[in-house]
Formats: C-alpha cells, sequence, structure tokens
C-alpha cells in the first residue's frame, strides 16, 4: 500500500493544481506567419483595439473642446489646447481604468491618478509643441499657411496627438496600469520527524 502524502506534500500538490487549473490555457495555433503573429501577439491588439476606442472618444472631445474654445470662444489656440486635452484626459483615463485595462491589477488610485496624468503631461507636451512649432515657428515663416485653423488642427491633432497617442499608450501599459504578478507558491516544509 502506498503511503499517504504528507500535510504539506498535500497542500503544495494543492497549490500546484490550482495554479495549473487557473492558467490560460493558449489558444489553438493557427497555420502561417500571419497566424503566428495573431497568436503571439493577439492579447496586445485586443488592448490597443480598446484603447483606440477610448482614444477615439477622448479625441472627439479634445477636438471640439478646442475648436469651441479657439474659433467661438476666442481662446488662444495654444491656451485652448492645454485646456481640451485636460478635459479629454480624464475622459481617457475613466475608460481606460474601467475598460482598457480593468484586468490589470489596481494599485493605489492616487498612484494612478498621478502617472496617468503625469505621462498625459508629457503627451500634452508632444501635442502643444507640434501646435507652437507650427503656429509660432513655421508660421513666422509662413504666416499665411502656418498660421491658420486648418494649420493649427493638422499640427495639434494629426502630428501631435499621432505622437502623444504612441507615447500614452506604451507609458500606461509599462507604469500605470501594471500586469498583475505571479502569485508565489510557499516553499513545502522538509522538516522530517523521526517515526513519521
Amino acid at each position: 500500500m502506498l503511503p499517504l502524502p504528507r500535510a504539506s506534500n498535500r497542500y503544495s500538490l494543492r497549490v500546484a493544481a490550482t495554479m495549473t487549473r487557473n492558467r490560460t490555457v493558449p489558444p489553438r495555433t493557427r497555420r502561417g506567419p500571419l497566424g503566428a503573429l495573431l497568436d503571439r501577439f493577439g492579447h496586445l491588439i485586443h488592448e490597443m483595439s480598446k484603447f483606440a476606442t477610448v482614444g477615439g472618444l477622448a479625441f472627439l472631445v479634445d477636438f471640439a473642446l478646442f475648436n469651441y474654445l479657439a474659433s467661438v470662444r476666442h481662446v488662444p489656440p495654444v491656451a485652448a489646447k492645454t485646456i481640451a486635452t485636460v478635459v479629454a484626459a480624464t475622459v481617457a483615463f475613466l475608460g481606460n481604468r474601467f475598460w482598457t485595462w480593468r484586468h490589470r491589477q489596481r494599485s493605489h488610485p492616487a498612484r494612478e491618478y498621478a502617472l496617468f496624468f503625469f505621462f498625459n503631461g508629457v503627451g500634452l507636451g508632444i501635442a502643444v509643441g507640434c501646435l507652437a512649432v507650427s503656429r509660432y515657428g513655421l508660421g513666422a515663416l509662413w504666416p499665411g499657411v502656418f498660421q491658420t485653423p486648418l494649420a493649427d488642427n493638422i499640427a495639434s491633432f494629426v502630428v501631435g496627438t499621432g505622437l502623444g497617442t504612441l507615447f500614452r499608450f506604451w507609458s500606461y501599459r509599462r507604469f500605470v496600469f501594471v500586469e498583475a504578478g505571479t502569485p508565489a507558491v510557499p516553499a513545502p516544509s522538509h522538516d522530517r520527524k523521526s517515526g513519521a
């Protein structure tokens, strides 16, 4: 007759079985180079599509508010861009925290807000920098071309938002909404009693 495992070994087996049961099984592999890429980066594509949806909504808020402030309220373009980006960043934070990366580990909300708005500040700097270079740098040379609402929108929303979005996706994924770590497995106890 086989001896029953000791209590510590039974616990280790139970933990190992639980970890194996909770591990996600990789999907069936697809054929060809495109299938291999989808197998490897499918989760990233899924996150990017959610990020793009949230970003699209935030973009619409940013675009509408910027044009309203600059055209209707006659706020200077750089100030209008700053205000619009702060409001759009709030929309983006809520969407990313509660939808895009809701499966990720949650840290203290103050930490997430601080890092999110810090990286948004860098993204804002990228967008405002592109607008300032277009309006005041290139606009000093060709004011009829670069000091127009069309040029402001292209510099701000096409170039600035494009570069800022790449930076934001990388920084949010890497620093703000971090991947949950693998739980530690307790080491089995090796204390042997005489006669056991």
